[in-house]
């Protein structure tokens, strides 16, 4: 054990709200991102211990685990919970409307694939949601092909799109979610409650059904 870090005992490791969502915003992929990556497919929460870690971060080295660790603690990427928690049990289908109900405030959402079809939805008419799923698509493709703009030359990093008031509220938003080489897509209408569990929980679904495909 590390003279400068130490494990407290009991604890299973999840990721928060914020850390799920770091893990799957982008396509890029640096260290804190495969460690919680890999943490979310795992069908329960591991227990917090030092095998656990290296197994998870893919690294021999004791300190280099604790170093990461701390690091995704620091910017609460990871929670430790007193009980394990096992993966959502149900059939992926029945599980989406029920977990995209929780997170926006008037339970306007749906999730689309990057084709422009979407998978489930809550809140919106199926014409509705036809057109959304569609022009998060279509969204996609602009902002791939002015991603040089975007990214090299002003540093914009995210890849969400919003339809603004004039106070600059999101109205409607488009948040992109990478799992190993799928595209999907959260559109929401009004505010966005990313914040909650539901949202590790859909995360945590879409990441076992598909990234373990490509594993």
């Amino acid at each position: 054990m590390s003279d400068d870090y130490s494990l407290t005992e009991g604890l299973y490791l999840y990721p928060t709200p914020a850390g799920a969502y770091y893990a799957v915003c982008s396509m890029e992929t640096d260290k804190p991102r495969q460690f919680l990556r890999r943490l979310l497919l795992q069908p329960q929460t591991p227990a917090l211990t030092l095998d656990n870690l290296q197994d998870l971060m893919n690294h021999d080295d004791p300190e280099k685990c604790f170093e990461l660790l701390h690091h995704c603690q620091k910017l609460r990427w990871i929670q430790g919970v007193a009980e394990p928690i096992e993966y959502p049990s149900g059939s992926l289908e029945g599980l989406l409307p029920q977990l995209l109900s929780r997170i926006s405030e008037n339970g306007k959402v749906l999730l689309a694939e990057k084709q422009g079809f979407y998978l489930a939805t809550h809140g919106f008419p199926h014409e509705v949601a036809e057109e959304l799923s569609a022009l998060s698509a279509e969204i996609a493709t602009v902002h791939d092909r002015r991603a040089g703009l975007l990214v090299n030359n002003m540093g914009l990093m995210s890849q969400a799109w919003s339809i603004v008031d004039v106070f600059g509220n999101s109205e409607v938003g488009f948040w992109p979610l990478f799992i190993s080489n799928n595209r999907f897509v959260i559109a929401v209408y009004g505010i966005p409650h990313f914040n909650q569990p539901e949202f590790v929980s859909l995360v945590w679904a879409l990441s076992i059904r598909y990234a373990t495909k490509e594993s």
